[in-house]
């Protein structure tokens, strides 16, 4: 028998004093959890990405748990692996039968995930890709935007490829170049969108009075960047920028200090996000630069503790012994949001649950979630709400060790800035 239940207020959940709501929610069998299926890639080349899952998804349950819901959690390893990431997704549509489906990290993960949902009808929200990947993707034919349309089941929060492409070049434009680029995109979801000939990179430097070279689309897990090397170096670029998986940027960066390429800038997306990642270059990553999704100055808190960006930080830093990384705001948010539009449905009807999800506008960890189409083109504005994005630099301590500091906030000037681009000489 169908029963009704309610999320019932609480405090000083997580050491915070916060409600999780006194909305009424619909509840499943009397006694029954609300499941949640959760794919990420927790190991392989992109393992990184979920190094919080465990401390996220751990807090999530004590906090629900606390305000009277019943959540169950079932993980999935994508194991950086599309092939992969769709089978679990099947899992968790068909024998796990969950009530919604969440997952993060990379298009490679996020893709085919939302494919299977769009298939079967399942509620999907996913986050940690860039919204062009996600979105076009998944699309039928991919190179014809005349046949893109809306998905029913699934919806994206991240930023785009826009907001990427601004935060480098205003970062660029703080130091004195010549203006010419080397492109690193990779043959998979993220190189194929960033270096796309309409809605990547390459038209937008072209604007903007930049030189782009491109060598070409290379294979993850490549051994030999010395073709990519050679062409930059004849091109005489001082500015390298791309998309590439962690253990790709190592390699190239290293043989391209080898090989006496020494760039100005070096913007990569993705490959540097993670302190282990730039750790690992030694003091070679000086001055590296990337995209800033989410640090512990950003000035957002979390709708489901009430803690703010430093103490969400913090905890991971005291439970794991580990610095902060970026996934970790994202991850949160998208509890956050399963808790609230679970909130506001019936779990056990699939198209409650969809409209709810659109009809989400929830102030997170990471900023305003809202899937209202704002700053979004016609056929992306029921799926995406974009979330905002810095640029910053990865910069050497004294006594070992990196810090990264957001130094261009143009994109979002509410995000507070720690200084200014330096020249990684």
């Amino acid at each position: 028998m169908i029963t009704r239940r309610h999320f019932l207020k609480t405090s000083a959940v997580l050491g915070t004093s916060a409600a999780f709501g006194g909305v009424a929610s619909p509840a499943i069998a009397a006694g029954a959890a609300i499941k949640l299926g959760y794919v990420s890639p927790q190991s392989g080349p992109l393992a990184a990405f979920a190094e919080a899952d465990k401390f996220i998804i751990d807090g999530f349950l004590a906090a629900t748990k606390a305000a009277g819901a019943n959540f169950e959690v079932i993980v999935k390893d994508s194991q950086s692996n599309p092939n992969r990431a769709a089978e679990v997704a099947k899992e968790l549509v068909v024998d796990s039968q969950v009530n919604l489906m969440l997952v993060a990290s990379t298009p490679e993960t996020t893709n085919p995930v939302a494919t299977i949902c769009e298939a079967e009808g399942m509620p999907c929200i996913s986050t940690v890709a860039p919204w062009q990947p996600w979105f076009i993707g998944q699309q039928g034919n991919p190179g014809a935007p005349d046949s893109w349309k809306p998905f029913e089941s699934v919806f994206h929060f991240f930023w785009g490829l826009e907001d990427v492409i601004a935060v480098f070049t205003n970062m660029w434009g703080q130091l004195e170049t010549n203006k010419k680029v080397g492109g690193l995109f990779p043959n998979d979801g993220d190189g194929n969108a960033w270096g796309d000939a309409k809605v990547g990179f390459p038209p937008v430097l072209e604007k903007k009075g930049l030189t782009l070279t491109d060598p070409g689309r290379y294979q993850n897990l490549t051994d030999d960047f010395s073709a990519q090397i050679n062409a930059f170096k004849g091109a005489k670029a001082e500015i390298i920028t791309g998309v590439m998986i962690p253990p790709d940027f190592t390699t190239f960066w290293n043989q391209a200090q080898q090989q006496g390429f020494k760039p100005k800038i070096a913007s990569i997306g993705k490959a540097i996000l993670f302190p282990q990642a730039v750790e690992a270059l030694g003091k070679a990553g000086h001055n590296l630069s990337s995209e800033v999704w989410w640090t512990p100055n950003h000035p957002f808190k979390s709708s489901l503790t009430g803690d703010s960006s430093a103490a969400l930080a913090a905890g991971f830093t005291k439970a794991t012994n580990r610095p902060w990384t970026q996934p970790i705001g994202f991850v949160h948010a998208l509890f956050e949001l399963a808790a609230d539009v679970m909130k506001r449905a019936d779990p056990t009807n699939a198209e409650a649950v969809i409209a709810a999800i659109a009809a989400t506008r929830l102030d997170t960890i990471v900023g305003r979630v809202a899937w209202d189409g704002a700053n979004l083109p016609p056929f992306a504005a029921k799926n995406v709400a974009k979330t905002p994005l810095v640029g910053g630099q990865w910069r050497l301590r004294d006594g070992g060790g990196y810090d990264l500091v957001i130094t261009d906030n143009q994109t979002a000037p509410n995000i507070p800035t720690g200084g200014k681009m330096e020249a990684i000489a």
